[in-house]
């Protein structure tokens, strides 16, 4: 599959990823609501008089069950204040390694909100590989857990990447 790539403007044989460029908190706040949050490529704080939410840009792998490849999710999760702060300290650090709790924090159609906001993850920080991965709980009568786990359908990845890209 051919696409030509937003950030690099090349064009490409292989799978794009499906990138999330925010989190959902941050995508639905006002933007008087936006200026009292923080948010780049990789990190995301939300700040507001009760809490404070935090975020990480993270790997998300779906396996695909008839290919030779899988398709990635550049997603986020929420974490911890003392997690994320552990890791934006040693963000550089590419011996780092470790895992968080987090819970995912966009919706990935073509799955229900309430399905991808309900799952929570574990996040393996391996800082010599880059991205963090997740790996998704497990949980009974949720279909992006199974999707996830099992597999889908050639056909129905070169669907969502095809809505991705707008085509």
């Amino acid at each position: 599959m051919k696409y030509t790539c937003e950030n690099c403007g090349q064009e490409h044989e292989d799978w794009p990823a499906l990138v999330y460029p925010t989190p959902l908190s941050y995508a639905q706040l006002t933007e008087e609501e936006k200026e009292d949050a923080e948010v780049t490529s990789d990190f995301c704080a939300i700040i507001n008089p009760e809490h404070t939410y935090y975020f990480i840009r993270v790997v998300l792998i779906q396996t695909v069950a008839d290919a030779c490849q899988d398709l990635d999710y550049g997603v986020w999760v929420s974490l911890s204040e003392t997690s994320f702060k552990e890791y934006y300290e040693n963000f550089d650090n590419k011996a780092f390694k470790t895992t968080y709790f987090g819970w995912l924090n966009n919706h990935i159609a073509p799955y229900s909100f309430t399905t991808c906001m309900e799952v929570g993850v574990n996040v393996e920080v391996d800082n010599e590989r880059g991205r963090p991965f997740i790996y998704l709980h497990q949980k009974e009568n949720n279909d992006l857990v199974r999707d996830i786990y099992s597999g889908i359908s050639l056909e129905e990845a070169t669907n969502r990447i095809q809505a991705a890209l707008g085509n």
